[in-house]
């Protein structure tokens, strides 16, 4: 058994010489320096909210809130509560910021495409669009849509007809806004939802069924095909067999208005195109530098095989491009969705106008308000960023 005591004359060594026992303790104290001047200043601002009778609470949130809202998702009226305006905010929010997404990706990837096409014309064309919108303020664009294009449209009596099946009118547009069909849900539709779901879940299986075979025997499967009639068709016969339980009311002119039908307001119609042609042209060029940042072999060896281009850039080129172009892809989707808030300036009633604007006037609460406010978009941000994340992990590049 080896002696583990140290030599005769040895000296022991000062902790304080020991570098990670230092690094320790100055973590430590700057820890606590930090924690000591965020308890001053939170004292500092409680005392001086309490001394101009600003509120320093959260009571406000049952209170009556008083306004009207002319947009809403969910009931709401003047006699609701200052948390019921937080959450019609909110929602009217995420709707714009979950449409705005779903259409800037749609024709930012069209548009990112079109940008590489061996067509002179149309890549010219995709090249004017990114240089000419990504150039110009978004407000001024918001502003365009809504006081230069919307609001000069005639009124309601000579509104713009939109045809729809069978040459029928399907939707009217005019200064007042976009006047569309409103569903009727009837009984039994909760099965129509069920088929819908089924579908989507058989859609992914044999999605997943044919990647696997087409590796295994490189035979490939109309993925596209039975997708679509799965996702489209489940839903179909359920809502036939089920004696159409969804229906659609269709507005109708009466007088100097429309009954029936639904409103969208000239703000919603105007901030969601507003963002979403902002924001794909900016999806365009993240598009475009993904695709070409893919071998140039790829594609070769894709057309060897003797695919064309269509399936060459859906099964090669776009998947391998897809772990260059999900990163930037999903900063711009939290961009969208911050730049939602940019909604105030054409009077749509989004989170920062109800609740960071009319409720922080009529309660004094600012600093609840903006705190409640800025922790609302940062949990947005935070939720799609996992998302992406997720999502990228499956193009990450895996060393094998």
């Amino acid at each position: 058994m080896s002696d583990q005591s140290p030599p005769a004359g040895a000296t022991a060594v000062n902790p304080l010489y020991d570098p990670r026992v230092r690094g320790f303790v100055y973590q430590a104290l700057l820890v606590a320096t930090i924690a000591f001047l965020g308890w001053q200043a939170i004292a500092n601002a409680l005392a001086n909210m309490r001394a101009r009778n600003i509120p320093t609470n959260f009571d406000f949130w049952t209170k009556t809130s008083g306004f009207d809202i002319n947009f809403t998702l969910i009931k709401y009226s003047a006699v609701s509560t200052y948390g019921d305006a937080f959450w019609v905010g909110l929602l009217n929010t995420l709707m714009v910021a979950a449409i705005g997404i779903v259409l800037a990706t749609l024709l930012g990837f069209i548009v990112g495409v079109a940008r590489l096409s061996p067509n002179w014309i149309v890549a010219k064309l995709a090249l004017v669009y990114v240089e000419s919108i990504r150039n110009v303020p978004l407000l001024l664009q918001l502003l365009f849509w809504y006081n230069a294009v919307l609001k000069p449209l005639p009124g309601v009596r000579d509104s713009v007809v939109i045809p729809g099946l069978f040459g029928n009118p399907f939707a009217y547009l005019n200064n007042r806004g976009l006047v569309l069909p409103e569903p009727r849900v009837g009984q039994g539709f909760w099965l129509v939802q069920l088929a819908l779901l089924l579908g989507v879940l058989l859609a992914v299986g044999f999605a997943l069924w044919a990647r696997r075979a087409q590796r295994e025997t490189g035979d490939i499967k109309p993925v596209w095909t039975v997708g679509v009639a799965l996702v489209i068709g489940l839903p179909t016969l359920a809502y036939f067999a089920l004696g159409e339980p969804l229906t659609l009311d269709y507005p109708v002119l009466r007088g100097f208005n429309f009954s029936g039908g639904l409103r969208v307001l000239p703000e919603t119609v105007a901030l969601i195109v507003g963002l979403t042609i902002y924001t794909a042209s900016f999806i365009a060029e993240i598009v475009r530098s993904g695709i070409q940042s893919v071998a140039k072999g790829q594609s070769e060896a894709a057309a060897a095989l003797g695919l064309r281009a269509g399936p060459m850039l859906r099964l090669v080129v776009i998947p391998q491009a897809m772990r260059v172009i999900t990163p930037p892809l999903t900063n711009q989707f939290l961009n969208l969705t911050k730049n939602s808030s940019l909604a105030v300036f054409i009077g749509y009633p989004d989170l920062v106008q109800i609740f960071a604007g009319t409720v922080l006037n009529q309660t004094g609460a600012a600093v609840q308000v903006i705190a409640i406010t800025m922790a609302v978009y940062l949990a947005i941000s935070l939720v799609t960023s996992l998302a992406m994340g997720v999502y990228n992990r499956r193009f990450t590049l895996r060393e094998r």
